[in-house]
């Protein structure tokens, strides 16, 4: 252990802590701004230095480790100064209309510039170039060059967590900034539109492609039937945009936001998901049985960005992933056919519109492989923030409006299909009807704890009737590169594997509400998600009785024709661009 002092306090910290971490254990905060734990930690931005007596320079908190008998000052006249004058240098570079920014209220260095109580920027703005600012307005991640403060998380996060490398350093000395990879457009890149590097950004230089007002438009025109649907990891986040707690931000509380806005039908993706469950399960076992899985596994295909990252980078691997659409691609399909038919509505003034934790869907709505006969599954894709953002926009107060139910006939949903926002829930729910398929009888839902979990990897056997089944979970890109890697070199043997993008599942995902305080909360989002599933009573999906119902009065059975032709797709019928692909 080490003794130190910081502004006069006596501390003590293990050999090698960083004085930011030394300083946070005794209730110390010293102001940062590049700094993210675990991927970031190289003293960019200098927001964090501190004096210690005896140093001629000032000394970035974030990299450096304390000594025996340091005293540090975090607030002394020369530190306020240094802080003050190295925020004051970014802010020069960087495009300060706030007003105009989708992270203002919510930005770290709006934040340190009035705490620090900058009111005038005393250097000449130097702001990238017009040329510098073009980028694509159709892709769904869009950056702007004026607000990249090159603190290089986004470059960190990618290439650490992701192992994709989408972002690099371009140019030199002081015009050295951040640029896509190898020169290349960001639509030709290998990005899986996972959107870490956008809830990892301090501040608004990444956002989401906004789509707001494509949906204020569809709402507001007397000739088009809006059926929204909300997504299950969204139930456990979308109250932190607005400001609401947890027991009162319920699935059906924003179904009641929804119909205020002026939705004309509201469903839960939960009900897709008990299909997805239905059509995956069957899937797995007639697969298994056929001896498809001998060599690598059957992957499931509901995550987007998993699927993009697969395809540009194990293509030999794509015959493995599940032909299920991913669950609101699965509903988005049946309301153009079945619900439109229910209702007695013209499927042509049907937009349907999902309301997802997640960037790829954007992308995955418009694939010319989610389609049918009536149009598009889904229309429209929003995220969590976007429709946190609509509520703002109208000055909602959701704590205000009573819960409202959903719309029938799709109304239904089982636990196992809200657990499909953590990671593990996929499986668990996908094992669940398994079990049952095999055996006749329902498993103890509680007898999938091995699945759970946060850890990048998890690895278990099932028991399905006299086989075991040989099981994988994995949250994370650069998780699921190791993975395939494993495969590919005869190290690792799978049966069924499930991948999400994001760490910790679609909780975790890049359309969710970001954190004030670089928090990560897909663990305790997921956390509710297995909550609700404990506590309702219906928590297998082959239980679903509307799903039956479904099944037995229009699809036929999982994997029928028409089960086939509305709730699954071709994956070989699209490429990620630059690989000889349309899309």
């Amino acid at each position: 252990m080490v003794n130190l002092t910081i502004n006069g306090q006596p501390v003590t910290a293990p050999e090698g802590t960083t004085i930011l971490k030394a300083a946070q254990g005794a209730g110390i905060h010293i102001p940062h701004l590049c700094y993210l734990e675990g991927f970031n930690e190289i003293g960019a931005c200098r927001v964090c230095c501190v004096e210690v007596e005896g140093e001629r320079a000032m000394v970035p908190a974030c990299i450096n480790t304390v000594a025996e008998g340091m005293r540090i000052h975090t607030n002394s006249p020369r530190a306020r100064a240094t802080r003050r004058v190295n925020v004051e240098l970014i802010l020069s570079q960087h495009d300060c209309k706030c007003a105009t920014c989708v992270r203002s209220g919510n930005c770290r260095l709006q934040t340190l510039a009035n705490d620090l109580g900058i009111l005038t920027i005393p250097y000449e703005q130097d702001l990238p170039s017009e040329k510098g600012r073009l980028w694509t307005t159709t892709f769904p991640l869009y950056r702007d060059y004026t607000k990249c403060i090159k603190c290089m998380r986004c470059l960190q996060i990618c290439d650490k967590m992701q192992t994709l490398s989408v972002w690099d350093l371009a140019g030199t000395g002081s015009r050295t900034h951040i640029d896509v990879s190898h020169n290349r457009v960001i639509k030709e890149s290998d990005c899986s539109l996972c959107g870490q590097c956008i809830t990892h950004c301090p501040v608004g230089a990444l956002r989401e492609r906004d789509d707001t007002q494509r949906f204020f438009a569809a709402l507001a025109d007397p000739d088009i039937v809006t059926v929204v649907q909300i997504a299950p990891a969204v139930r456990s986040a979308w109250g932190e945009g607005v400001g609401l707690p947890g027991n009162l931000a319920t699935v059906n509380r924003l179904a009641a936001v929804l119909r205020r806005l002026g939705a004309d039908y509201v469903l839960d993706t939960s009900f897709g998901a008990d299909l997805t469950i239905l059509e995956e399960a069957a899937e797995l076992l007639r697969r298994l049985k056929g001896g498809e899985l001998a060599r690598w596994p059957m992957f499931t295909s509901c995550c987007p960005g998993w699927v993009r990252f697969l395809k540009s980078q194990y293509p030999e691997f794509t015959a493995q992933l599940s032909t299920a659409k991913s669950p609101h691609q699965m509903l988005g399909a049946l309301v153009k056919n079945y619900f439109a038919a229910q209702k007695g509505l013209d499927p042509a003034r049907i937009r349907t519109v999902s309301i997802m934790p997640c960037l790829a869907k954007k992308a995955e709505s418009e694939l010319p492989t989610m389609r049918t006969g009536q149009g598009p599954d889904v229309d429209l894709v929003l995220t969590t923030r976007e429709i946190d953002r609509m509520i703002r926009a109208d000055q909602l107060d959701p704590a205000a409006l009573p819960e409202s139910d959903f719309d029938s006939p799709m109304d239904a949903f089982s636990g196992a299909g809200v657990i499909f926002g953590a990671t593990g829930g996929v499986m668990e729910a996908a094992l669940r009807t398994a079990h049952f398929l095999v055996t006749g009888q329902n498993p103890d839902p509680e007898a999938f704890r091995a699945v759970r979990g946060q850890e990048g990897r998890r690895e278990f056997t099932f028991s399905l009737g006299d086989t075991s089944l040989r099981c994988a979970v994995v949250s994370g890109l650069g998780n699921a590169r190791r993975l395939l890697e494993s495969l590919k070199a005869g190290r690792a043997r799978f049966d069924f594997v499930e991948v999400m993008a994001c760490p910790g599942g679609c909780a975790g995902g890049g359309g969710q509400p970001i954190s004030r305080e670089d928090q990560e909360l897909a663990a305790a989002r997921g956390s509710t998600l297995y909550a609700l599933d404990g506590a309702r009573s219906l928590r297998f999906s082959h239980e679903n009785i509307q799903a039956r119902q479904l099944y037995r009065d229009y699809l036929g059975s999982p994997g029928s024709e028409l089960a086939e032709q509305l709730l699954h797709t071709d994956h070989f019928g699209w490429d990620m661009p630059g690989t000889g692909g349309s899309i």
